[in-house]
């Protein structure tokens, strides 16, 4: 029976353009979210643009145009990065759409109905550029007398303004309860530390509402205010899957199996969105999980510095599985990691044109030219064959195994030690000697090489979809594509067509 998987990415914050962290974070749900679909899962992918708040109104000012007419601009760009980056999305959300302003006036009813809003005042440390209040004990002051947020550099102002507020500190004990009961809710482990950390020193009522703008969905009741960006944007989760009607096509994928974020809004998505949740009455998501930031050059991405990368020149410089694969393999999930063109480069004739592509040229050629171009007959299998078989077989246990803890480097580490595997096995058996002296036994070493490329190319098609639909296709396969199709004997007999190299070699 195949199970539901529900993941998202944040939506991503309209005030700028696409940039290779965005890239990553969709990238690496759409890995997951084809993995689980490979394994037979019914899965809802979800990802969009966050289009409210006083800097989007801000940012729409400067340029001179209304902010629907800025959104719309730039929620396009958002949408061209993800088909740039093939990502696999079911739904792509804006907060701007009347099903979301539809959603949050509901959730706000039913956490005023349970007695959890009530209006006061707000006076407060505010950062614009974070859309966050904070503590005073959070902020420092600069040489200048200019006070900042220590989490994030963002220039912080004192604002006095009517709200409404959440009842946030009614919620500590149950979050704790709740972590201590669900220990893989937040992870990594360094930023479940931080979150914990962060409940057990005590939380204050958060502010919901703000007057001194209007870009944003407005109070029910109460239009004077807009709802607070960050409980507008939190409940998009909800509104794709039908909220508040529970009971629509989507509502089994309720909750969310994974919610992925950048490590720099992990309390918003830990701390907050559960207790709004909780005292909405509804159902907590499974797991949230904050990956690191790249750098570039070993500088961090600013608009000051000039470093932004937008991935898609490079997906027309170097190829789309190219950038795919190298931005998960280089750096541990959850990890920082750092951006560089040699480091690309290495990647790309190492392991892509050195590894793959050369195991699949080197066998699949060798076919056409001494093999009648089709896949050869089994025959008699040596010890030799059945243990590189035997670790081909072993490899999807694995990977499941991997991905459930987002590991993809290990995951890509396990498909590689095949890899290298068989490319020992080749110079090990000599098919080209084999010609010679022994064809029955060169077919049965061909063979087994099919076997592990249909291995290979099934279980790399989240990584690299395109790429290994091609060797796929090499291999004679049809259009299942599953992982289960691995559990069918590979047809004999099956004509192949001429492959061409899948990745060509970089920087020589």
């Amino acid at each position: 029976m195949s199970k539901t998987f529900y993941i998202t990415t944040p939506i991503y914050y309209v005030n700028g353009a696409p940039h290779l962290g965005h890239a990553y974070t969709s990238t690496a749900a759409d890995v997951l979210a084809r993995w689980h679909r490979l394994a037979g899962d019914e899965v809802f992918f979800l990802t969009g643009t966050d289009e409210h708040g006083q800097k989007v109104e801000a940012a729409a000012r400067n340029a001179g145009i209304a902010p629907q007419e800025f959104t719309d601009r730039v929620s396009a760009d958002f949408r061209d990065m993800a088909q740039a980056m093939n990502i696999s999305n079911d739904d792509f959300i804006r907060t701007t759409e009347p099903r979301h302003k539809a959603a949050c006036q509901a959730i706000w009813s039913k956490l005023q109905e349970n007695g959890f809003i009530y209006l006061g005042a707000y006076e407060g440390w505010y950062a614009v550029r974070d859309e966050a209040f904070y503590d005073e004990s959070e902020t420092a002051l600069k040489p200048d007398g200019t006070r900042y947020a220590l989490a994030s550099g963002a220039a912080v102002e004192w604002v006095v303004e009517p709200s409404y507020f959440f009842k946030l500190s009614a919620f500590q004990d149950r979050l704790l309860a709740f972590y201590e009961e669900n220990p893989g809710f937040i992870a990594p482990a360094a930023k479940r530390n931080e979150i914990l950390s962060f409940v057990r020193g005590g939380l204050n009522d958060l502010s919901i509402s703000r007057t001194s703008f209007s870009w944003g969905v407005k109070v029910p009741g109460d239009e004077k205010h807009v709802m607070y960006v960050w409980l507008d944007a939190l409940v998009n989760y909800l509104t794709a899957i039908g909220y508040p009607e529970m009971s629509g096509p989507r509502a089994k994928f309720w909750p969310a199996s994974l919610h992925l974020v950048g490590k720099e809004i992990i309390r918003f998505h830990a701390v907050y969105w559960p207790a709004f949740l909780m005292g909405a009455g509804l159902e907590l998501p499974k797991k949230v999980f904050s990956h690191g930031w790249w750098t570039v050059e070993g500088e961090k991405m600013s608009k000051s510095l000039g470093n932004f990368i937008d991935v898609r020149p490079l997906v027309q410089e170097y190829g789309l599985d190219q950038i795919r694969y190298f931005i998960l393999r280089e750096v541990p999930f959850g990890n920082d990691g750092d951006f560089s063109k040699e480091s690309l480069h290495r990647r790309i004739n190492s392991d892509l044109a050195n590894g793959i592509g050369n195991l699949s040229q080197r066998t699949l050629s060798f076919i056409g030219k001494n093999a009648g171009a089709a896949v050869p007959p089994k025959g008699s299998l040596t010890e030799a064959d059945e243990a590189l078989l035997a670790e081909a077989a072993a490899l999807p246990a694995k990977l499941h195994a991997a991905m459930d803890k987002l590991a993809f480097h290990e995951a890509l580490d396990e498909i590689w030690r095949l890899i290298r595997a068989a490319d020992g096995y080749i110079d090990s058996q000599a098919p080209w000697s084999l010609r010679k002296t022994d064809l029955d036994r060169m077919n049965s070493v061909l063979y087994t090489l099919c076997v592990v490329l249909r291995t290979l190319g099934v279980v790399l098609q989240p990584f690299m979809p395109e790429t290994m639909s091609k060797l796929l296709d090499y291999l004679g396969l049809d259009e299942a594509r599953s992982l289960a199709v691995l559990d069918v004997p590979l047809a004999e007999g099956t004509a192949l067509p001429t492959p061409t190299g899948l990745f060509p070699r970089v920087g020589v």
